[in-house]
C-alpha cells in the first residue's frame, strides 16, 4: 500500500476522498496523514493529495518533496509562478489541473471543437458552482475560457445551491438564428473524489515530472 497524506483533510473534498480510498483497497492507497492549512507534518508518505487553498497546497508541495513523494493537486486559484514551479519539477511526480474530472476533462475537448467548427459564432461561457464556493470565476471555468479563446473577464457566473457544478456554453450565429449549448453538470462531488483517486494511484507509479489531464487520459487508452 502506497502511504497518502490528505491536505486538506478536513473540507469537503479530503473527505471525501478519504472515504473512497478506504472503500476502495484494490486502488492500492492508504491514508496516514490528515493534514489542514498551518500544520505540522509528521511520518513519511509517498504521495501528498492536496484540495485545500494556495498556502495549503505550497504547504504540502514542499512537504511532498521533502520526503520524495508524488503531489496531486486539484486546488484552484493558485498562482501563475507556483502552476509554472510545478510544471518544471524534475525530482517528484506531480499532477495539476483545476478541476480533475475526466468528464469536464472531454467537455473541454468538445468545447473547442465546436468552437472551431462554428467559428464566427459568438461566445459565452456560464458556471453555476455550489454557494460555497470562493474563487470566482472559478479554476474550471477559467481553464475552459483558456481552450477557446475567451476572455476569462467575461465569464457570467452565480453561486447558488448545493450542486457540484455547472458549465455552459453558448454559441450565437452572427446572424442569431441559431444557439448551440453545450453543457456539464457535476451532481455530485463525489465523481470529482472517485477521479482524483483514480489519478493519485497512476501518479504514485510514475516517474519525476509534471502531469495533467491530458497525460493520466492518454495513459487510459494503453
Amino acid at each position: 500500500m502506497f502511504k497518502v497524506l490528505i491536505n486538506g483533510a478536513n473540507g469537503k473534498m479530503g473527505k471525501a476522498i478519504e472515504q473512497i480510498i478506504a472503500a476502495n483497497p484494490a486502488c492500492g492507497l492508504s491514508v496516514c496523514i490528515k493534514r489542514d492549512n498551518g500544520q505540522n507534518i509528521e511520518g513519511k508518505f509517498d504521495l501528498a493529495i492536496d484540495f485545500s487553498s494556495p498556502q495549503g497546497a505550497a504547504e504540502a508541495y514542499a512537504a511532498a518533496k521533502n520526503c520524495g513523494a508524488a503531489f496531486l493537486t486539484g486546488t484552484t486559484a493558485l498562482s501563475a509562478d507556483f502552476i509554472n514551479k510545478l510544471k518544471e519539477e524534475k525530482s517528484i511526480p506531480v499532477f495539476y489541473s483545476p478541476n480533475v474530472s475526466i468528464g469536464v476533462f472531454l467537455f473541454t475537448k468538445l468545447i473547442k471543437q465546436a468552437a472551431q467548427t462554428f467559428e464566427g459564432y459568438a461566445p459565452a461561457i456560464h458556471e453555476i458552482p455550489h454557494a460555497q464556493k470562493k474563487d470566482a470565476p472559478s479554476g474550471t471555468a477559467k481553464s475552459l475560457a483558456a481552450a477557446i479563446n475567451f476572455a476569462p473577464e467575461k465569464i457570467t457566473y452565480e453561486r447558488t445551491g448545493t450542486a457540484a457544478g455547472t458549465h455552459i456554453l453558448k454559441l450565437t450565429s452572427p446572424s442569431n438564428d441559431e444557439e448551440i449549448i453545450l453543457t456539464h453538470k457535476a451532481l455530485d462531488r463525489k465523481l470529482f473524489a472517485a477521479s482524483a483517486v483514480k489519478i493519485a494511484a497512476w501518479l504514485v507509479k510514475q516517474k519525476p515530472g509534471f502531469y495533467d489531464m491530458n497525460l493520466f487520459t492518454e495513459s487510459l487508452k494503453k
